[in-house]
């Protein structure tokens, strides 16, 4: 098991936003996580990363309890999150931007390695590096953003909503993206709103409602699940 959520409980004052919750992912998935708008997608995402903290649970990565530890270390053992809202650096490149993404490694060949990579993945971005990142098109922004997050090498990749207002065939195309990023070893966890192109994607999925998990399936059980196609996919066929 690569990372174990037990038990997680998140408060923000005296709101509980996470209610115990229990989320595992094996080492080269991709596994969603669904639900509207509050239902605690982005806070488990952002407990992971250290941004927020567990009120009670725990939260293991390769066996360290990464409840226990900075965000900042949280990165250097591997973990990388691509925001909500992308967040880029507006008033800086392309190339400062993704050099940001390696703040945590002074192995200069291994910054280059991943860079060249990341061109690989997104033409756009290499054509971009000396734009600055505020006039890049939303679409291309993601691509920062996931680029970004890329460059600290992680083991596992956490996006938040990499779909969000962007048009159908962006939208493909970044998912395409994301599969060639799992098939070469990384294992990512995708929380998103666009419930059908998740779960096409995803090898798992977990359901959350109001701080709680209430399914959690296969992929393929849960795109044939008639509660998941009421909620989220527009109704049974």
């Amino acid at each position: 098991m690569l990372l174990e959520i037990k038990n997680l409980y998140v408060k923000y004052g005296n709101v509980e936003a996470l209610h115990g919750i229990n989320i595992n992912v094996d080492k080269g998935e991709i596994v969603t996580i669904l639900g509207a708008n509050g239902a605690g997608k982005s806070t488990t995402l952002m407990a992971v990363s250290g941004l927020v903290k567990a009120s009670m649970g725990e939260i293991i990565f390769s066996g360290t309890p990464l409840h226990k530890i900075s965000a900042d270390k949280i990165v250097k053992l591997g973990i990388s999150q691509s925001p909500e809202g992308r967040r880029v650096f507006g008033i800086l490149t392309v190339l400062e931007n993704l050099k940001l993404g390696a703040f945590t490694s002074s192995d200069n060949k291994k910054i280059k390695k991943n860079l060249d990579w990341i061109f690989e993945l997104f033409p756009r971005l290499k054509e971009r590096s000396e734009q600055l990142a505020g006039t890049l098109s939303g679409g291309e922004q993601q691509m920062l953003a996931i680029g970004r997050a890329l460059m600290a090498n992680p083991k596992i990749l956490l996006l938040d909503e990499p779909s969000l207002g962007l048009a159908p065939i962006l939208v493909k195309a970044i998912f395409e993206t994301v599969r060639e990023i799992n098939k070469s070893g990384l294992t990512v966890v995708l929380v998103e709103q666009n419930a059908k192109a998740a779960l096409k994607l995803a090898h798992r999925g977990y359901v959350m409602e109001v701080g709680n998990i209430v399914l959690e399936d296969t992929a393929q059980a849960l795109l044939a699940n008639p509660d998941v196609q009421n909620a989220y996919l527009g109704g049974t066929k």
